[in-house]
């Protein structure tokens, strides 16, 4: 802008000399050169009121976002919930007096050392992750420490807290949320959120929550992106003990959707007892009336058999799921789907294989073969630079409002801000992308004033917008269970 700046004030001043100096200077230089000038000056005031990429992409989501013909007015959410400690990372760990080293993963913590190496190999990656502790008594050291530290925040916890949480923020939806309650968590509930009185408890589950920033350095290793390390000595939650009670109280709140999540917190317990859980679960699950969906929301896991059999189980029994990054290349990995061989994702999430997978999985577990008896029939992926919805043709309403939803309140909430604040966020979607990786496929290019492109595979249509990423962000924890949350709350079954 500048350079426009000085070139117009140069030919103002060559005008003035050229007439001024020779009155003989031809009068349709001047004029010329005089709308030369006129045009630049155009041209400097156009740059500097034209919309940037992100006000555009911002202002077509608010025109695109309507709330569907009918709307949920009592969702039941459970069974995963605690009280969240925020800390600094890097911060805690320096507190603990660990020294750091090199990452390596584990896939259960048994140490301050397991702890170390796993949060740095995740730090190094920008990934999020979840482990469970299992030395209790090293574990409730480590929470007091958490506590005490400067700063520290807590916060609502748990996948299922949190969705009711969000889900409470819209005054037209009750909640009714079942999971191990204690008074901390009580105290830090929204009103319209009906807690039964089987999962009150005296005491609390927490889980510790370490946050680094893009650029946050402990030793050699450096994170390239904000994001966050949680770990957790989580028996209730781990053994899902209030699962019964969530089903049992559905029967008096008579729910027009149910959400479900803490499925990933039995990987931790051992084969033994989540083989065991799992099909009590699946028994438990069933007995919800099929007229009402379920939505599932998946989390960190590292075990293959573990992951196999929720996809076996699970995922043909419910609707929708929600999912990032990690969980769906894990889901590929473990029932060696496409793009399995991927160790992991460089970078943003390829579009081409992300919709590869999930077509993949609906095939598989879901609805597609409209013969089956699964149920699945939605899959809402977000990762940090994107979301994809993924739906079933006939089964779901009002997606493109759903997935723009979801994309919008990241950028919020990351930000802490009600509405996208177009000067702290930034564009890193892909453009143009592939819709395939497996199959000649179409290339899309994203329209900023039309920011949701879809494509269709087979019976699937796929709805993808960028997501406006916060550049410096508040709070990473729970991002996850707000976008599907949001979601949710803009999408509507169709008529069958």
């Amino acid at each position: 802008m500048w350079r426009q700046a000085f070139a117009a004030m140069l030919l103002a001043v060559s005008i003035g000399y050229f007439y001024h100096s020779n009155p003989a200077f031809p009068e349709v230089a001047v004029r010329y050169l005089t709308k030369t000038l006129q045009s630049l000056s155009s041209c400097l005031q156009g740059s500097s009121s034209t919309a940037t990429i992100e006000q555009t992409i911002s202002s077509a989501w608010d025109t695109l976002i309507t709330a569907p013909a009918t709307q949920w007015t009592r969702v039941a959410v459970g069974v995963n919930t605690c009280v969240d400690v925020v800390v600094t990372g890097v911060g805690l760990l320096q507190a603990l007096a660990i020294d750091p080293g090199t990452g390596l993963d584990h896939e259960v913590l048994h140490s301050k050392e397991d702890l170390k190496e796993t949060f740095i190999h995740y730090m190094e990656k920008g990934a999020a992750t979840e482990r469970f502790y299992s030395d209790k008594e090293s574990f409730q050291r480590i929470a007091r420490a958490a506590s005490e530290y400067p700063g520290a925040q807590h916060f609502v916890g748990g996948n299922a807290a949190l969705i009711g949480q969000k889900l409470a923020t819209n005054p037209h939806v009750t909640v009714l949320l079942c999971g191990p309650v204690g008074p901390k968590l009580q105290e830090l509930l929204a009103d319209q959120i009906i807690v039964p009185a089987e999962s009150l408890q005296g005491t609390d589950e927490y889980h510790l929550i370490l946050e680094y920033k893009a650029g946050d350095k402990w030793g050699s290793s450096q994170a390239p992106n904000a994001n966050r390390f949680i770990f957790s000595h989580d028996m209730s939650n781990g053994e899902m003990s209030t699962l019964e009670t969530f089903v049992g109280s559905m029967e008096e709140f008579q729910p027009q959707l149910v959400v479900l999540s803490g499925l990933h917190m039995m990987e931790g317990q051992g084969r033994e007892l989540w083989e065991e859980r799992l099909k009590e679960a699946v028994v438990t699950i069933s007995d919800i009336p099929n007229e009402v969906p379920i939505h599932l929301e998946l989390a960190s896991m590292t075990d293959k058999d573990y992951m196999n059999s929720i996809m076996r189980e699970v995922l043909p029994i419910v609707n929708s799921i929600g999912l990032n990054e990690q969980e769906l290349l894990f889901i590929s990995q473990a029932g060696l789907g496409p793009h399995s061989q991927l160790p992991s994702w460089s970078g943003v999430p390829d579009v081409g294989q992300v919709s590869d997978i999930l077509l993949w999985i609906l095939k598989q577990h879901g609805r597609t073969d409209l013969e089956s008896e699964a149920d699945l029939t939605r899959i809402h992926f977000h990762t940090l630079a994107y979301h994809i919805l993924a739906t079933v043709d006939g089964f779901w309403a009002n997606q493109v409002s759903a997935v723009s939803a979801g994309a919008r309140v990241a950028g919020c909430q990351a930000c802490g801000t009600q509405k996208i604040d177009v000067n702290r966020v930034v564009l890193k979607a892909p453009l143009e992308f592939h819709t395939s990786r497996d199959e000649p496929g179409q290339t899309m290019t994203l329209n900023p004033s039309e920011p949701v492109v879809v494509w269709h595979r087979e019976n699937v249509s796929f709805y993808f917008t960028p997501v406006l990423v916060c550049k410096n962000p508040l709070r990473t924890v729970g991002l996850g269970d707000a976008i599907s949350a949001e979601g949710l709350l803009y999408s509507e079954m169709a008529e069958q």
